[in-house]
């Protein structure tokens, strides 16, 4: 009953009228997902202009990955940092990922690896190299895709190769983080797109291993331990401008190194975890680590 008008009965919560949604959205954080889906678009639009003879589109799509993988760590750090975060960003940062993770990594594999070995290779072999490939790269979309709908519907997820109580990982190598090994390589090429069928073959099944890593229940450190709004030693700050200085200079190798040395970081734990275990109850239940976002 309403206790200002008890002849007027209270209206149970089912048959209340639904709450209007909230509009709009916030700014800040929104900006560097909306670079994200713009580095995407460029990457798929320099990719369809790229050839042999200007290879150096394919270079451009890397590149305009690898900083979409920038604006990805940084949206999701910013929306917590200040209190922004909400449901329509989260939606909005799973889409531009499928975007700019997904499509365009798979769509520069493809072309970069498989649709220039005609010029080189004999028409049947260069064929079935095309075809295999196509393949391969439908895998790594699809691999991304499921990653981040896994992601989503996920509360606590458990990896193959747990850590230790509250280390923060993540199960299964984030498609952020596979589309930067495909970015790297091609960058680390300058562009040039693969030639020999041995290059072919070997970029194919480093395709369908990224794939893999990605719907994987294997762990992989997230970084998300490091603390911007604490206090660190200054060290830390030195290893980062240092660190930054190298890519600056030096971006081909060192983001190769960075992106391998990552990829295979979840490869070695799973195999020091399988030499290392033992017989004995299984691991309490740990939170994973939100997506790079």
């Amino acid at each position: 009953m309403d206790t200002e008008n008890p002849e007027v009965p209270m209206r149970r919560k089912e048959d209340m009228p639904p709450r209007r949604q909230r509009k709009g959205l916030y700014i800040l954080p929104s900006l560097f997902t909306t670079a994200n889906i713009a580095a995407g678009y460029y990457a798929i639009w320099q990719i369809l202009h790229g050839s042999i003879a200007e290879a150096w589109h394919f270079d451009f799509a890397a590149k305009a990955i690898g900083f979409a993988v920038l604006f990805d760590g940084l949206d999701g750090r910013i929306a917590r940092m200040t209190g922004t975060s909400s449901n329509f960003g989260r939606e909005l940062d799973s889409l531009a990922d499928v975007i700019t993770f997904g499509v365009a990594p798979a769509v520069l594999a493809g072309m970069w690896g498989f649709g220039y070995l005609a010029v080189s290779l004999p028409a049947d072999i260069a064929s079935k190299l095309v075809q295999f490939g196509t393949i391969a790269s439908f895998l790594f979309l699809m691999a991304g895709a499921s990653r981040l709908a896994r992601f989503n519907i996920t509360t606590n997820a458990q990896p193959s190769n747990p850590g230790r109580p509250g280390k923060k990982y993540f199960v299964g190598m984030p498609i952020p983080a596979g589309a930067g090994v495909i970015a790297a390589i091609v960058h680390f090429s300058s562009g040039d797109p693969v030639s020999s069928w041995w290059m072919a073959v070997t970029w194919l099944l480093l395709t369908v291993a990224v794939a893999y890593l990605m719907v994987s229940t294997w762990r992989f450190y997230s970084f998300k331990d490091i603390d911007l709004k604490s206090r660190h030693p200054f060290q830390l700050i030195i290893l980062f401008g240092g660190l930054f200085a190298a890519i600056w200079f030096f971006s081909k190798p060192v983001l190769f190194a960075i992106a391998l040395v990552y990829m295979a970081s979840g490869v070695i734990w799973r195999l020091q975890w399988l030499f290392r275990r033992k017989p004995g109850p299984p691991p309490p239940p740990y939170p994973e680590a939100s997506q790079i976002s």
